[in-house]
């Protein structure tokens, strides 16, 4: 495949993520609630920038990221010293998680934690447990284990925990694993496994997702334990509003120029590290160090737009129209309206169709795609009604928490190791961009029309779409079990020694 081609279709990606929120929201925009003028003049700008952005950055991470990672995890690989793996495992988790889009629109709307001690904590915890996968795949540990032990820990802490921080760090365990964490910690993983030659080497290299997701709620926690809460105000909740174009546009260009130092600031360690890695270690030929430079290019690039456009267009409409669809009879609309954006959000996610495939081929043919996508989408589009039943009642986020993952722990013992890795390993991938660039300033708009607590109430949303998959994608493994077993149990017609056999009649 061509560079003009994937280019173009990372871009189609972007328009299937990102055109079917627009076109809901503008719908409601015209004949249910209105906004100003000049905020939706905002959003569809941004919406354009959005969709370039999100198209040019994952194109730019999987041209850079996926064989960094591949490169990296071999010559890791073939050194056999457990230090240097783990050492550099832990710290490509961090860097890596710094520069992830949906960390930074999570840290940039938390109002009582500065967004850098966010940034950092949950990079942290990233690394710390991308080590820990390093381990589990060389030493060959059930990861069912692994996920018991340690949300039973995150579920301890959670109880002690303030409330201010709880609904905070369970959606920073979604937001992490995104389009710039999840093709490297994959690739990295791939090529440790590979140091293994039993059967089991392949399956052990998934669940590196599930487990890194549960590193940030466990910082986040612990952090509030540690960090005293700032009262600041909530980034996204600011809608801006513009006399004349003239003035929208100096707002774009205005920020342009920030987010390009921001960016800047967040790759420069990941390009340091990989130069030296390059110098010392990999020393590459010339065309794939290229190659990987211009990819990473063009995550820089895309990085900066897809920024610029939600915080700039996006987002402020998000929590304008969730504020104004809470006031008055369209209160009544929200729970539906954000499943049907929850509906489309999962359809349009690009990680998902891969997702889909790949249950589809390890179970040959048993579960489907296309349950799959019916599995996955019935999953999100039920976390988004949730996630406003809760905020409309008020209810603690643990009423949901304790019996999903409870649910989902009992499940990684009746179906087979590959699905449970696999769900787990979903979770990450379905609370895409869409969910922290718009459905999380949605929820916090109707959050503040209600006189909610936007920190206890509307954040969560993204824990919720984490946490669905979860159940559904194991009950699918289920499924699959069933019918295996119904298949071996299936009597063999047998025919006698002198028992003329008609092969049309057999056929």
């Amino acid at each position: 495949m061509t560079v003009k081609t994937r280019l173009y279709s990372k871009l189609r990606e972007g328009v299937a993520a990102v055109l079917p929120i627009a076109l809901i929201v503008m719908v409601l925009c015209f004949f249910v609630t209105p906004v100003p003028t000049d905020l939706m003049l905002a959003f569809v700008i941004g919406t354009v920038m959005l969709i370039l952005g999100l198209g040019l950055f994952t194109y730019g991470a999987e041209a850079s990221m996926t064989p960094m990672g591949n490169y990296i995890g071999a010559k890791l690989t073939k050194s056999r010293k457990l230090l240097l793996i783990l050492s550099v495992s832990f710290l490509l988790g961090v860097i890596i998680t710094i520069a992830e889009p949906d960390l930074q629109v999570l840290a940039n709307n938390v109002p009582h934690i500065d967004s850098t001690v966010l940034v950092l904590a949950v990079s942290v915890g990233v690394g710390f447990f991308l080590l820990l996968c390093m381990l589990r795949i060389l030493l060959g540990i059930q990861l069912r284990w692994l996920l018991l032990f340690f949300y039973a820990i995150v579920f301890i802490l959670a109880g002690l925990s303030d409330a201010d921080f709880l609904s905070v760090a369970f959606d920073s365990g979604g937001v992490t694993t995104g389009p710039m964490t999840v093709p490297f910690i994959m690739a990295l993983g791939v090529g440790v496994a590979s140091i293994r030659s039993d059967k089991n080497a392949e399956s052990d290299s998934f669940g590196l997702v599930a487990l890194c997701s549960i590193g940030p709620i466990l910082s986040v926690l612990v952090l509030g334990f540690l960090y005293k809460g700032e009262s600041n105000e909530i980034a996204a909740s600011v809608a801006d509003t513009y006399l004349n174009t003239v003035e929208l546009g100096g707002a774009y260009l205005h920020a342009i120029p920030e987010y390009m130092a921001e960016v800047a600031v967040a790759l420069a360690p990941i390009i340091v590290f990989f130069l030296i890695f390059q110098v010392f270690f990999l020393k590459l030929r010339q065309l794939p160090l290229m190659r990987i430079l211009a990819g990473l290019l063009f995550t820089y690039v895309g990085l900066v737009l897809f920024l610029t456009g939600v915080n700039v267009g996006f987002s402020s409409v998000g929590v304008v129209l969730g504020g104004q669809l809470a006031d008055g009879w369209t209160r009544w609309l929200l729970v539906p309206i954000a499943m049907l954006m929850g509906w489309f959000i999962v359809q349009a996610e690009p990680a998902v169709h891969v997702l889909t495939k790949q249950v589809e081929e390890i179970s040959a043919g048993a579960v489907s795609e296309k349950a799959m996508h019916l599995s996955l989408s019935v999953a999100i589009a039920g976390a988004m009604g949730l996630a406003m039943v809760r905020i409309l009642t008020g209810m603690h986020i643990f009423w949901l928490l304790i019996p999903g993952y409870l649910v989902s722990l009992v499940l990684t013992f009746f179906v087979p190791p590959m699905f449970t890795a696999i769900a787990f390993d979903s979770g990450g991938v379905a609370s895409g961009p869409m969910t922290a660039t718009f459905m999380l300033p949605f929820a916090m708009g109707v959050c503040e029309a209600v006189g909610g607590n936007i920190l206890t109430d509307a954040f969560g949303l993204v824990s919720l779409v984490a946490m669905m998959p979860l159940i559904t994608i194991q009950m699918m493994g289920a499924i699959y079990v069933i019918k295996s077993r119904r298949t071996t149990e299936e009597p063999i017609k047998s025919f006698g020694d002198e028992e003329i056999i008609e092969l049309w009649e057999v056929a």
